[in-house]
């Protein structure tokens, strides 16, 4: 049977153009379409459709107020189509905040190389979406440079049990493995910035380590999606530039569109970030050549983890990571929106353990021996 999908955006253009795209998949079917914001809540509620595709300006309520009504009343899978503007994507944000599970450009066309991969790029993530269930969690509306970590634990049940994949979680560990760490790297694509969030905002200010992160994104979002973190955060968080010097307490987030390399040596690491207009690499910017790079200047002393997100980028990376003695985390398919990147390095093997994602501040923490 098809999966259900609810198309909402006041262009009637927009709406057929969604429409004919989503039909032409066998196993996604346009039960309906809504104008406005109000309409989507309404209908979310009685059409109850697996996933719903979301624009966020709209007369009456807008997508993100109507995201955080459906997130309460009819929780269900919604991708937002956003405008590659800062405005844009703080609007996309702050959609993402109040429960969407993902976004594409509004102009998804421009992200693809043509017109048919781009119709394959939004048939994949509705594909996705519709395939994860959505269950009625406390939304968290989180308080600038605060270190509570009340609400962040979602409310499980026996279906969706809140522990590890096979394997024994650091939550529940004595003490830490011992293993000394210069470096901590994190990997994420489709629900990586409501994961990112909130990891970063248990971490404390005197963290002591460097992080370096690589979100999937475009590269409109990135800066916008860093300075967010910065004030949401009590270690500092910034869009990662040319140069940059890795310090403790700080999380660099690598440009959206370009590579992020590091170089130099151990002591005196340093960012690198390079254009590519290869179509070798499907990925700008790209967790494999990211830890790769860590691999080369790190050693075995980086805490490598993969989080929720689409595809496989990632694999190569902690398998470079891992044969220089690093250690690799993923995030557990319960919590994930799509498990896809952390599925890919636990089916490899490259995993030392799965995790919650609410489970990941505490036991970073833990590892490092920190606090």
């Amino acid at each position: 049977m098809a999966y259900k999908v609810l198309v909402v955006d006041d262009s009637s253009f927009f709406r057929r153009r969604v429409t004919d795209i989503v039909n032409s998949d066998p196993n996604l079917e346009v039960i309906g379409a809504a104008v406005n914001g109000l309409e989507a809540v309404e209908k979310a509620q009685t059409l109850k459709p697996d996933v719903i595709t979301m624009d966020i300006e709209m007369p009456l309520l807008n997508g993100i107020d109507a995201v955080k009504q459906i997130m309460e009343k009819s929780p269900t899978a919604i991708l937002m189509f956003s405008s590659l503007t800062h405005q844009g994507a703080k609007a996309t944000l702050d959609a993402l905040d109040a429960g969407a599970l993902d976004f594409l450009p509004k102009k998804f066309n421009e992200i693809a190389s043509s017109k048919s991969d781009a119709g394959n790029i939004l048939r994949q993530r509705v594909l996705e979406l519709a395939r994860k269930r959505v269950p009625r969690l406390r939304r968290v509306t989180p308080t600038p440079r605060s270190t509570t970590t009340e609400g962040l634990r979602p409310q499980t049940t026996p279906s969706t049990p809140a522990r590890e994949i096979g394997k024994t979680a650091p939550s529940a560990f004595r003490r830490s493995s011992g293993k000394k760490y210069k470096l901590v790297a994190i990997g994420t694509s489709t629900g990586g910035p409501v994961a990112l969030q909130k990891i970063l905002t248990q971490l404390p200010e005197d963290f002591p380590l460097p992080i370096v992160m690589v979100q999937h994104m475009p590269a409109a979002f990135t800066n916008a999606f860093a300075n967010r973190l910065n004030t949401l955060c009590k270690i500092r968080v910034k869009e990662a530039e040319n140069g940059d010097i890795l310090k403790p307490g700080c999380a660099y987030l690598a440009p959206g569109g370009k590579q992020l390399i590091i170089d130099g040596t151990e002591s005196a690491a340093r960012l690198k970030v390079i254009d590519d207009n290869s179509e070798r690499i499907a990925f700008k910017p790209s967790v494999d050549i990211s830890f790769g790079s860590a691999a080369k200047i790190f050693s075995g002393n980086v805490l490598g983890i993969i989080l929720t997100g689409m595809g496989s980028d990632g694999r190569e990376g902690s398998r470079m990571l891992k044969a220089k003695g690093s250690t690799i985390w993923a995030q557990d398919e319960a919590t994930s929106v799509v498990y896809g990147m952390p599925q890919a390095v636990t089916a490899a093997g490259i995993t030392d353990i799965s995790l919650p994602l609410y489970d990941f501040p505490a036991s970073i923490l833990k590892e490092l021996q920190h606090g």
